[in-house]
């Protein structure tokens, strides 16, 4: 376990299970308030390890989401994709929520983590995911080098789950969405945002539930606590996101990403769709900032 601190705010990360967050928690009230869903790992753990579905937050690469058809093809090659959750019947996230990365620098206010990953008919890659506190901001940098000999589509985004605190609203503008049947999240039909999705004006979230990709995002977004008077800013460089919001639970989940679900497969293509066609050795970066206000601070 990795800790980062400063005078308001604490974090908490795991390398060994993706390289991901275990807490996110706000310090300057005193008694420490989650900023997004602890991982209790006594009661994450199967077996050695945690899952990494219980913690807090895990990188999202070398694409995210689910892809369907056991795979795709790309400049006539195929590349094939097998199932990586037994919950799962198609392979989702991509690989690097599911390995152990490597602590390259570690310090109060700083952690660098690496990863190293190689499917000789699938990706090949080279990731770094650097966390740093700054005053009332983490900031998170995700990036990849395609390490294979022939280019590959990469995408990179976040999986951050979200305590709803009671009340919850969202402040995310995107005109598009893509829906999907109902029964998987694989998308069928981009419309334009329904009134009750149109998170342009902050709102709550809808009591249905959600589980849809929104696209042409700013890149900003705003969570807020009104019971707790705290909100939550973020601010992205990826025009992409992923709601989930399950009725029944006392969370959701807000993914930033830089692609469609399923992009490989949409129409166009998976560049069309925000994915980045790399060459050997070509590199991408994302950059994800979660900045707390306090509104009790006049």
């Amino acid at each position: 376990m990795l800790r980062l601190n400063n005078a308001r705010l604490n974090v908490q990360i795991l390398p060994s299970v993706g390289g991901g967050l275990v807490r996110l928690d706000w310090c300057g009230r005193g008694e420490p308030i989650p900023l997004m869903r602890p991982c209790e790992l006594s009661l994450a753990t199967t077996g050695s390890q945690p899952d990494p579905n219980q913690l807090a937050c895990y990188p999202l690469l070398p694409w995210s989401n689910r892809i369907a058809e056991g795979g795709f093809e790309v400049e006539g090659r195929r590349i094939t994709l097998s199932p990586n959750r037994d919950d799962e019947p198609l392979p989702i996230h991509g690989s690097g929520w599911q390995r152990a990365w490597k602590v390259l620098r570690h310090s109060d206010h700083e952690a660098l983590l690496v990863l190293e990953e190689s499917a000789p008919d699938a990706y090949a890659y080279r990731a770094s995911l650097r966390y740093v506190l700054l005053d009332d901001a983490l900031q998170v940098e995700l990036q990849v080098i395609n390490t294979g000999s022939s280019a590959m589509p990469f995408g990179l985004g976040l999986h951050p789950f979200f305590p709803r605190h009671g009340e919850v609203a969202l402040l995310a503008p995107a005109p598009q969405v893509w829906i999907n049947d109902g029964h998987s999240p694989l998308p069928v039909a981009v419309i334009d945002v329904p009134q009750a999705w149109d998170f342009s004006d902050s709102r709550s979230l809808p009591e249905d539930g959600l589980n849809h990709g929104f696209q042409s995002w700013t890149g900003d977004a705003v969570i807020s606590w009104p019971r707790l008077g705290l909100h939550l800013r973020m601010e992205t460089d990826v025009d992409a996101f992923v709601i989930y919001t399950p009725a029944d639970l006392d969370f959701f989940c807000f993914e930033p990403v830089d692609h469609a679900i399923n992009a490989v497969h949409l129409p166009g293509g998976p560049v069309a769709n925000g994915m980045t066609m790399l060459e050997p050795q070509a590199s991408l970066a994302r950059h994800f900032v979660f900045r707390v206000v306090d509104d009790s601070v006049a």
